[in-house]
């Protein structure tokens, strides 16, 4: 059984914990300065998340995405093992070396900006606590 029943729940968890990043004043500001552009591409269930960092604003599906917007990065996984990242239970470099997650672009880029999502890890499983989806 996925976490997500669907994506919206994705948009709603995931989704809001990156509006919460970049509309923090001290987190946006460092995502901000890493210029990047990371674009997230979930199944189970399908969802689309663009985070441009620089422009502090979170894109959920595709309807409202700029076109001209485009990614840095670009991170390919199931939901789930993106909820089990936010948990602070999956290395990003594993999970890739082990095909749990695939990247395309400068995936340095992102593994810099893993100590500002660290910070970001007790927000969201308390989200999760309270949604009753983690005890």
């Amino acid at each position: 059984m996925t976490v997500f029943g669907d994506a919206n729940e994705v948009y709603r968890y995931i989704g809001g914990i990156f509006e919460q990043a970049v509309a923090d004043p001290e987190l946006g500001e460092q995502l901000a300065a890493s210029g990047a552009v990371l674009q997230l591409h979930y199944t189970d269930p399908d969802s689309l998340i663009t985070v441009d960092m620089p422009q502090h604003k979170v894109y959920m599906g595709s309807e409202d995405l700029p076109a001209d917007l485009k990614p840095t990065v670009e991170m390919f996984m199931k939901a789930d093992v993106g909820h089990q990242f936010w948990l602070g239970k999956v290395n990003i470099s594993a999970a890739l070396s082990k095909g749990e997650m695939r990247a395309k672009g400068p995936v340095p880029k992102i593994l810099q900006l893993i100590p500002v999502a660290q910070q970001l890890f007790p927000r969201y499983e308390q989200m999760m606590k309270e949604s009753g989806r983690v005890t």
